[in-house]
C-alpha cells in the first residue's frame, strides 16, 4: 500500500467522515465500522465468540503497570498505537496522521508539528508529546465532541511509564508475529451507504490485527469490527487481503494475543455480515469473480 502521506490523509479522513454524517438519513445509517458494530444485534456471544480465539500470553501483564495514570484510556491507546508505528517506521507524520489532520482542522497545525519534532523515541519528552498530540484525534473521530485543549493534557510519570512499557510490548509482539506489512489502512471502494468510514490498525503476512489497549477483555463488538474489516478489505483496492487467514487482536495492557482461524467461520455468518451488517447487495464472488482467501 502506498504512503503518499497516508494516501492524502486517508482521503481527508473520508472527507471528515462524510461531513460528520450531516446529510440526514438519505444515505442510510451512515456509520463508521465501530459504530455499526455497536449497533448490530448479534447472537449471544457474537458472530465470533471470544472462546473461539486462540489466546496466547506474551509475558507480564497489568501487574507490571502503574495504576496511577492520569490520562484518559482512549488517549493512552492511541499513543501506544502511534508510537509503535513511529518506532517501527520512523515516519512521524504517517504514524500521527489522524492527529495531524485534527490539529489542522483546529488551526493548530504548526503547534502539532512542533510536538512532532520532539518525538524521537521512547524518552519522557517524546511520550508526553505523543500523548498531547493524540488529543487532536477527537476532532476527526468524534466531530470535536470531548475535545480538551492540548495544554490541559499533562501526563504524569505513571502514565509515561505505562505507555513506554506497552509500546515496547507491542514492538516485541511485532517481532514475534510480524513483520507488519501495513499500518492504518482504509477500505477504498468497499464502503457502503451503511458503513461510510473506518480504518484498520495493521496487517502481517496472514493476519488482520486490531490493537486494543484495555483493562477488559475484548467484546463481541470488537470481534465483529475486525470481521467487518476483513470482509471490507476483500472488496477494497488492496490485494494484500487475499493472504489473510486469521483475525487477530493484541492487547498490550494484558500482553495477550488472540487469533481466530477464518477456516472456522461459516458461510452463513459471512453472508449475514456482508449483506445485513455492512450492506453489500452482491456476493463477493460476483464482485471479484474468485474469493481471494480460498
Amino acid at each position: 500500500m502506498k504512503d503518499d502521506f497516508r494516501q492524502e490523509i486517508s482521503k481527508k479522513i473520508r472527507e471528515t467522515v462524510i461531513n460528520q454524517a450531516s446529510q440526514t438519513e438519505q444515505l442510510g445509517p451512515m456509520m463508521t465500522v465501530s459504530q455499526r458494530a455497536k449497533y448490530v444485534k448479534q447472537p449471544y456471544g457474537g458472530y465470533i465468540k471470544r472462546k473461539d480465539f486462540n489466546e496466547i500470553s506474551l509475558g507480564a501483564g497489568e501487574d507490571e503497570l502503574d495504576e496511577n495514570s492520569n490520562i484518559h484510556p482512549i488517549l493512552i491507546g492511541l499513543s501506544v498505537d502511534y508510537l509503535m508505528r513511529f518506532m517501527l517506521t520512523k515516519k512521524i507524520k504517517d504514524a500521527f496522521f489522524v492527529s495531524w489532520f485534527g490539529a489542522d482542522k483546529k488551526n493548530k497545525k504548526e503547534f502539532a508539528e512542533s510536538l512532532m519534532k520532539e518525538i524521537t523515541g521512547l524518552d519522557d519528552k517524546s511520550i508526553s508529546n505523543a500523548i498531547k498530540l493524540t488529543g487532536f484525534d477527537v476532532v476527526v473521530r468524534n466531530g470535536g465532541k470531548g475535545y480538551v485543549p492540548i495544554n490541559r493534557i499533562k501526563p504524569n510519570e505513571s502514565t509515561i511509564k505505562n505507555v513506554r512499557i506497552m509500546v515496547n510490548r507491542t514492538i516485541n509482539f511485532s517481532n514475534i508475529y510480524g513483520p507488519i506489512t501495513s499500518f492504518g489502512f482504509d477500505f477504498t471502494n468497499a464502503y457502503t451507504r451503511t458503513v461510510i468510514a473506518g480504518d484498520g490498525d495493521f496487517l502481517t503476512d496472514d493476519t488482520l490485527w486490531d490493537l486494543k489497549v484495555s483493562k477488559n477483555y475484548f467484546t463481541k463488538n470488537h470481534s465483529l469490527q475486525i470481521l467487518m474489516y476483513w470482509r471490507m478489505g476483500l472488496r477494497s483496492n488492496y490485494k494484500i487481503f487475499k493472504k489473510i487467514k486469521y483475525l487477530g487482536i493484541y492487547n498490550p495492557r494484558k500482553n495477550i494475543v488472540y487469533r481466530y482461524n477464518l477456516k472456522n467461520l461459516s458461510d452463513d455468518i459471512i453472508t449475514i455480515v456482508d449483506k445485513e451488517v455492512i450492506g453489500y447487495d452482491k456476493p463477493l464472488d460476483q464482485v471479484i469473480k474468485k474469493l481471494y482467501w480460498v
